[in-house]
């Protein structure tokens, strides 16, 4: 049995996490573990680094905290503005105590109403529950789910990013099994 330690109680985030290793490693049986640990990033954090740096720090807290599972998982959504838009996506990182695996979710962009949100101090999911009428969106659809009407969930959005954080793992010989110590 595969124990992983998924750094966050997001149901969307313990599936896309579960989605994702079934799907590389099929036939494993897994024990997923939720962990509440902190980013040691803003709450909303507002660039690609501090959104990798979110994913690391929860996946390395979430080893501190649960030190005999397999894997440990850090996925940190973030935002960051480019130009006059916002454009928002998500860092995984998988953990082992060989090494670090990392994949990053497509990109997209935000509409105004939810960028005016944004700076004015809200999350995005906070913004996307205003502005679609909405409650606690993030442990959904989210933000990706509501501008294309599921064709693309969260669920899904994380997951993809998951499988290519994966790719160490599967193929350990092209990779030089060892933790990076500057990830």
């Amino acid at each position: 049995m595969i124990t992983l330690v998924v750094a966050s109680t997001n149901p969307v985030k313990i599936q896309a996490a579960t989605n994702g290793f079934q799907c590389l490693f099929p036939g494993s049986e897994l024990n997923v573990i939720a962990a509440n640990v902190p980013s040691e990033v803003a709450h909303q954090p507002l660039s690609d680094d501090e959104t990798l740096r979110g994913a690391l720090n929860r996946s390395a807290n979430a080893q501190a905290a649960h030190p005999t599972a397999d894997y440990w998982i850090g996925i940190e959504g973030g935002i960051q503005p480019i130009g006059r838009e916002m454009a928002a996506f998500a860092w995984i990182v998988v953990r082992s105590r060989e090494m670090i695996g990392k994949g990053r979710t497509g990109t997209f962009f935000l509409p105004p109403a939810v960028v005016e949100l944004i700076q004015q101090g809200k999350e995005l999911g906070e913004a996307d529950d205003i502005v679609f009428g909405r409650s606690n969106s993030k442990q959904e659809n989210g933000a990706v789910g509501l501008l294309t009407d599921n064709a693309i969930d969260r669920v899904q959005l994380y997951e993809h990013a998951l499988i290519l954080a994966l790719i160490p793992f599967k193929n350990r010989t092209l990779y030089f099994n060892k933790v990076d110590a500057d990830a």
